[in-house]
C-alpha cells in the first residue's frame, strides 16, 4: 500500500515545488514592476521641478527663433543654435543631416532602448501680421520670389521644447536606460523646388539607424486646442499628402472661333468637376475621408485667344494607403478620358509628399498614461483623424511611432475663432510649451522602464 502511494506523493511534491517557483517568479515580477514604477515617479518629480526652472529659457528660445525664422533647407542659424546647445550639454552631435538637420545622441548610464524625439525647424513664406514684440521682419527668396518669412505653424515652439527636453534629460544621464536620439529636422513644410528634404531625406540618410531606433515620438502644437491639453488618435491620424499636376493639351484658336480649335480651358473645367465625383461618388467615405483640391489653374494669356495648354495643380488627402493608390488611378483615368472625349490629351503627374501619419495602436495604448501624468488625465483626449499632413509619417516606416497634438490656444478662447496654421495671423500661447516638455520627458522615462 505504501509503495502504491509513493508515485502520487512524488507527483504531489513536484507540483508543490513548481507552484512555489511560479509564486516566487510572480512576486519577483511584481517587485520589479513596483521598483520600476517607483523609479519613474522619482524621475517625473525631478522633471516637474526642472520643467518649471527651464520654462523662461524655453520661452526665450522660442521668441528668438520666431523673430529670426528660416525657410526649409536654409535653417543654418537655427541649426547652429541647436548644435551649440546640445554640445554644451555633453550630447554627441551630428550636423548637416538632410541639408541642415541636427542629430543629438544622449547615452544613458544603463542599457536600454533607443528612443527618438523629433522637432521640425522650418518656417513658411508668409509676411507676419501678429502684433507681438518678437514679430518676424525677415525677408528671403522662395522659388525665385521675394517673400516674408514667418513661423506660422509653430515649429519654433517645437525646437524650443526639444532643446529644453535635452537639457532636462542630460541632467538625468546617470539614471537613464538606453539612448535618446534628438532629431531636429529641416524642411517639414517641403524643400524648395528641385531639392530633396524633410523627414524622407533624413530617413534615407540613416537617421533611424546607428543606433537603430526602437520607438519614435513627435508632437505638434495647435492654435485651436487650449494650452495644457493633449489630443491623440491611435492608428491613422493625419492624412497622406500628394501633389498632382494635370496638363491639358488642346489646339489653339481665335476666341471667336472655338470650333477651329480644342479648348483646353473648357476641358480643364470638366476635369475639375470630374475629380469631385471621385470623392462624392467613387470613394468609400465611410471607410476613410478623401479630399481632392485644385488650388491652381494656369492657362492663356489674353481674353480672345484660346491657348494650346492649360495646367491644373492640386493636392490629394487620404487616410488609408489602399484608398490613396485607388484615388491616384481614378484621377489619371478621369482626366485622360475627359480630355480624350473633348479631342485633347491630358498628362497627369502625382508626387507623394507625405504618407499617412500612423500611430502604432499598441504603443499608443501603452503610453497614454505617460501623457496623462504630464498633462493631467482630464487634459488628454482622443480625437478624430485630420486631413492635414505631416512628414513625421516617414519615421513610422522604420519604427513604432506616436504623434500627438499639444494645445497652444490661450485658455478661454473660442477654438472656432483661433487663427489657422499657415496664415499671417497664426498665434500660439507660450504657456502650452511646458506641458509638451513634460510629455516628452514622461514618454522617455516610462518607455525605458518598460523594457
Amino acid at each position: 500500500m505504501i509503495n502504491q502511494l509513493k508515485p502520487n506523493y512524488s507527483k504531489f511534491m513536484k507540483n508543490i515545488f513548481m507552484l512555489r517557483s511560479y509564486m516566487i517568479a510572480g512576486l519577483l515580477i511584481i517587485s520589479m514592476s513596483i521598483f520600476a514604477q517607483t523609479e519613474s515617479l522619482k524621475l517625473k518629480e525631478k522633471v516637474a521641478t526642472e520643467a518649471d526652472k527651464i520654462e523662461p529659457q524655453c520661452i526665450a528660445w522660442r521668441k528668438q527663433l520666431h523673430q529670426f525664422p528660416e525657410l526649409g533647407n536654409r535653417e543654418t542659424n537655427t541649426a547652429k543654435l541647436v548644435a551649440a546647445h546640445l554640445r554644451k550639454l555633453g550630447i554627441e552631435v551630428t550636423e548637416g543631416v538632410a541639408k541642415t538637420g541636427v542629430i543629438g545622441l544622449l547615452k544613458g548610464a544603463k542599457p536600454g532602448p533607443c528612443i527618438a524625439l523629433r522637432a521640425d525647424m522650418d518656417a513658411l513664406p508668409i509676411i507676419e501680421k501678429v502684433n507681438v514684440p518678437f514679430v518676424s521682419k525677415v525677408r528671403s527668396v522662395y522659388n525665385g520670389q521675394e517673400v516674408g518669412v514667418m513661423h506660422a505653424c509653430g515649429h519654433d515652439t517645437h525646437v524650443a521644447m526639444l532643446m529644453s527636453v535635452a537639457e532636462i534629460l542630460s541632467g538625468m544621464k546617470n539614471e537613464l536606460k538606453g539612448t535618446i536620439k534628438f532629431i531636429f529636422q529641416p524642411a517639414e513644410e517641403g524643400p524648395p523646388e528641385g531639392e530633396e528634404g524633410g523627414a524622407n531625406l533624413m530617413v534615407k540618410e540613416g537617421v533611424m539607424d546607428n543606433p537603430k531606433v526602437d520607438v519614435v515620438f513627435g508632437l505638434h502644437i495647435e492654435s485651436n486646442i487650449e494650452a495644457g491639453q493633449i489630443q491623440y488618435k491611435p492608428g491613422a491620424f493625419m492624412a497622406s499628402s500628394d501633389w498632382f499636376s494635370i496638363k491639358v493639351k488642346g489646339k489653339g484658336s481665335h476666341g471667336s472661333q472655338p470650333w477651329l480649335g480644342v479648348d483646353p480651358i473648357a476641358i480643364a473645367a470638366q476635369i475639375i468637376e470630374g475629380l469631385q465625383t471621385i470623392v462624392s461618388r467613387q470613394s468609400e467615405l465611410t471607410k476613410a475621408p478623401v479630399v481632392i483640391t485644385v488650388g491652381k489653374i494656369q492657362g492663356g494669356v489674353r481674353n480672345n485667344i484660346i491657348p494650346e495648354e492649360c495646367v491644373l495643380d492640386g493636392t490629394i488627402r487620404t487616410l488609408d494607403n489602399a484608398m490613396q493608390q485607388e484615388v491616384h488611378q481614378r484621377i489619371r483615368h478621369t482626366a485622360e478620358k475627359i480630355a480624350e472625349a473633348g479631342g485633347a490629351k491630358a498628362e497627369v503627374s502625382i508626387d507623394t509628399k507625405t504618407l499617412v501619419t500612423y500611430n502604432t495602436p499598441e504603443l499608443v495604448k501603452k503610453m497614454i498614461a505617460s501623457l496623462q501624468s504630464a498633462a493631467g488625465a482630464n487634459n488628454v483626449t482622443e480625437r478624430e483623424w485630420v486631413t492635414g499632413a505631416e512628414d513625421f509619417s516617414y519615421y513610422g516606416t522604420k519604427a513604432p511611432s506616436f504623434f500627438f497634438y499639444l494645445g497652444g490656444m490661450p485658455k478661454g478662447n473660442d477654438p472656432k475663432k483661433a487663427p489657422p496654421h499657415h496664415t499671417a495671423d497664426f498665434f500660439v500661447d507660450d504657456a502650452g510649451m511646458k506641458t509638451g516638455v513634460k510629455a516628452f520627458c514622461h514618454l522617455v522615462i516610462d518607455y525605458m522602464n518598460m523594457k
